[in-house]
């Protein structure tokens, strides 16, 4: 086969001169992206106290004036997207309809398992129960009815809402892009609003807000984990814990990532998380296995219980009348907003393992099979925790928490046996999902950035990894954990619209969809020699010739009134009640009685429609009454049937009156 891309008269084992090295940058998102984020990071070193001032100042705004729109829209995202599943959406592919899935059942649900794994469950595991339990948003800190709360407050946040989040952009992104063949970015979703134009400005747009969405998602991630990673040197070797060694150490971990870009050992990223798999699990277990384990199981299953009695309530929450904007903001709002920064990085990846399933069996797999392993690791953790202050009288861990979260799980595992070998191991943890997450989130933010779907040059990708590093240490600079939750609020408020729009995109697009699916497995067909004894040629004539009004009436009278007249004679000779009409915008009908039982209707009108814009001599000039054409549409007692039966015969109108009879007759005998 030739290369469209030859050069004539080329000799085919030409080698092509090398690309520029901006050849494939897509300049409209990247340099806008490139420019924000370096202007930030340039604000943090310069000026650290005026950043952190705005920073806080762009989180109590999204929190306290714009929180109800965040809430809402993420009740609004989980309700799509289980109303997608349970709809007649539900049964379209992400793909093809011939397409089969490209992975099995088990390695689908172990990709999925893997991507509910990260950082934020190291981080939080211990902290965020202890915290709740410590300083609950209503009513009395450290007991009993304290501790259900913050166990269901913590599911809450890890639960069902954060997969709908990355459901509806993974959705979105493998439906347009092996279904529809458009490409695997956030601008796809638009095409069912505005057409071509996602290929400009507004399509750069949605991507740009994208990639910072992503960055700022990722640079959160990245500081929970370095300032985690801290506290366990601090731990394990005395190392000091400051914003100076936390930046050294996102340095040093940046570098390591930016190797395995440039080196390609792809193969070994993915061995390190499938090995980091293994030694989360195993740390599991051994918490489980050494804690009290009945209790854990009681209260997984009671924590799943109270999650799902509580989730409605929980969702719509904006503690209106407990006046607690701060705590919301640092908690839900910060959370929704990090799962909606995260959303490109995780859809993407979710979406290039889906293709083939069903929407329904994408949306179940989606919500369902992560959302069991974090409750698992939620309850093993949190209420181990819980029993150690509770049962145990273990005060230290609450007070260590409260004093800096990231030695949660540290001061948690002095409880266990071999301690120093387990911490070792968490801190290992975070390390390793570290250098995973700063590799794939910086691919993905390259794709997003970079034209067509090649492999873009490794110089690019190395720039994104350590931009995310730099903005990751520019939010610690400018005030640690604070900075880092107003960054993900704040980046997250712009995307959270155009998820919205997302959503519009979906339902216009899989509308049109089963319309046309259901229209042409319902469409009637001419008969094959209509108007030309079957001759294809006459056939065909017929199928492009849009008669006017004047000549769909004149067959009403001539054709179609003679043959609902012969219908109507044979069926007076049975002994039924018939008449034949005419109406005064031409239609004509027969009904046939049936005495106490439903009638039978058969009508054909005639009815105007628009003719495709392809058929005006100047598509652009304003359409004319005489623009219109007319069908001789079928009309039952029902409504409209939406076929036309213009140019039939004579026989091929009677045999079709009595199919629509037969059907009739056969409902009829169905309810007697």
């Amino acid at each position: 086969m030739n290369d469209p891309t030859q050069r004539p008269g080329a000799a085919p084992d030409t080698v092509p001169p090398p690309e520029a090295w901006h050849a494939r940058i897509l300049g409209p998102v990247f340099y806008p992206s490139a420019l924000i984020i370096l202007i930030l990071v340039a604000l943090s070193f310069i000026a650290p106290d005026a950043s952190e001032t705005a920073f806080n100042a762009a989180k109590e705004w999204v929190a306290v004036d714009a929180g109800w729109f965040t809430i809402l829209a993420v009740a609004g995202f989980l309700v799509f997207i289980v109303g997608m599943a349970v709809s007649g959406f539900g049964r379209l592919k992400l793909g093809p309809d011939h397409s089969t899935p490209d992975y099995s059942y088990p390695t689908w649900f172990a990709m999925l398992f893997a991507a509910g794994m990260g950082i934020g469950l190291m981080f939080f595991g211990v902290a965020e129960p202890i915290m709740h339990y410590a300083d609950p948003p209503v009513g009395d800190a450290e007991t009993v009815m304290a501790a259900r709360q913050a166990m269901r407050i913590t599911f809450f946040h890890w639960g069902v809402h954060a997969w709908a989040i990355y459901a509806v952009v993974a959705l979105s992104l493998a439906y347009f892009s092996y279904r529809h063949g458009l490409p695997l970015r956030i601008r796809s979703s638009l095409y069912p609003l505005i057409g071509d134009r996602i290929y400009g400005p507004i399509g750069h747009a949605v991507d740009t807000f994208a990639v910072l969405g992503t960055i700022f998602g990722l640079a959160t991630s990245l500081g929970l984990g370095v300032i985690q990673i801290n506290s366990g040197l601090n731990y394990l070797f005395d190392v000091t814990v400051s914003t100076t060694t936390q930046v050294i150490l996102i340095a040093g971990i940046i570098l390591i990532a930016t190797g395995s870009v440039f080196t390609g050992l792809d193969r070994g990223v993915r061995r390190l998380s499938e090995f980091n798999m293994i030694l989360a699990v195993g740390l599991l277990a051994f918490v489980l296995v050494m804690g009290p384990t009945v209790y854990l199981l009681q209260a997984f299953v009671q924590n799943t219980g109270m999650y799902i009695s509580n989730v409605f309530s929980m969702t719509f929450n904006l503690y209106a009348y407990d006046q607690r904007p701060t705590w919301l903001g640092g908690w839900t709002l910060f959370y929704w907003g990090w799962w909606i920064a995260w959303s490109p990085f995780v859809g993407m990846f979710i979406a290039r393992i889906s293709r083939g399933r069903t929407i329904r069996e994408f949306v179940v797999g989606v919500l369902l099979v992560p959302l069991g392993f974090t409750f698992l690791w939620m309850t093993i953790y949190g209420n181990s925790a819980l029993y150690q202050v509770m049962v145990e009288g273990s005060t230290e861990l609450v007070a260590a928490v409260s004093a800096d979260s990231s030695v949660a799980i540290f001061q948690f595992l002095e409880d266990y046996p071999l301690s120093t070998l387990t911490s070792g191991i968490a801190t290992l943890l975070v390390v390793i999902f570290f250098v995973t997450s700063a590799d794939s989130g910086a691919l993905v933010i390259d794709m997003l950035s970079s034209k067509g779907e090649e492999e873009s040059p490794v110089w690019q990708r190395i720039f994104w990894a350590l931009l995310v590093g730099a903005i990751a240490i520019a939010l610690l600079i400018a005030g640690g954990l604070s900075a880092l939750q107003a960054g993900t609020i704040a980046s997250a408020l712009p995307f959270t619209v155009v998820m919205i729009l997302m959503c519009w995109g979906m339902v216009r697009a899989m509308r049109l969809e089963m319309v046309k699916r259901n229209s042409m497995r319902n469409a009637r067909i001419a008969p094959v020699g209509i108007g030309g004894g079957g001759d294809w040629k006459v056939r065909l004539r017929a199928l492009s010739h849009n008669p006017p009004q004047k000549e769909v009436l004149a067959f009403l009278s001539g054709q179609v009134k003679p043959a609902l007249e012969d219908v109507a004679a044979e069926l007076r000779k049975q002994g039924l009640e018939v008449r034949v009409e005419e109406g005064e915008d031409g239609r004509v009908w027969v009904e046939v009685g049936h005495g106490a039982e439903m009638d039978f209707f058969y009508s054909v009108r005639p009815i105007p429609y628009e003719p495709p814009t392809f058929m005006l001599q100047d598509p652009r000039r304003k359409r004319r009454d005489d623009d219109r054409f007319y069908r001789a549409e079928v009309h039952l007692r029902e409504g409209g049937q939406d076929y036309d039966v213009m140019g039939w015969r004579k026989d091929e109108l009677i045999h079709d009156v009595l199919d629509q009879y037969q059907r009739h007759m056969h409902f009829l005998s169905v309810v007697r």
